[in-house]
């Protein structure tokens, strides 16, 4: 599943056309769960801004939510696509036999593309 993130800023600027966005807020709006996506006929409801509401009014970075200098969106040539920097990583632990597995399959494709390429 895709994640959407919304971003928050200030409107406008501020006496002597500084940005009067001094940071721009990211809160990660998960799907609800078994939904893929978000569609024409599975659109976003109402209620499920419920929990982004709640946590307008007392903002604190958390899993879901964090924020970024308007200085670093600048830096980045304000590219806003910023991965949330508080989301824990689930790391993925393997058995010896899976290990295995994934080489001996990494390496038999390997194997053939350099064969294709010997072929050519």
């Amino acid at each position: 599943t895709v994640n959407t993130n919304l971003i928050f800023f200030e409107k406008g600027t501020l006496a002597g056309s500084a940005p009067a966005t001094k940071e721009i807020w990211y809160y990660e709006h998960t799907l609800p769960e078994g939904q893929k996506a978000y569609s024409k006929t599975k659109p976003i409801r109402i209620e499920e801004f419920e929990p982004i509401k709640q946590w307008w009014n007392k903002r604190e970075e958390s899993e879901v939510a964090w924020k970024v200098p308007i200085q670093t969106i600048i830096d980045r040539n304000y590219d806003l696509d910023i991965k949330n920097p508080n989301k824990k990583v689930e790391e993925v632990v393997y058995d010896r036999k899976a290990i295995i597995e994934r080489l001996e399959k990494s390496f038999n494709e390997s194997l053939a593309l350099l064969n294709e390429l010997k072929a050519n």
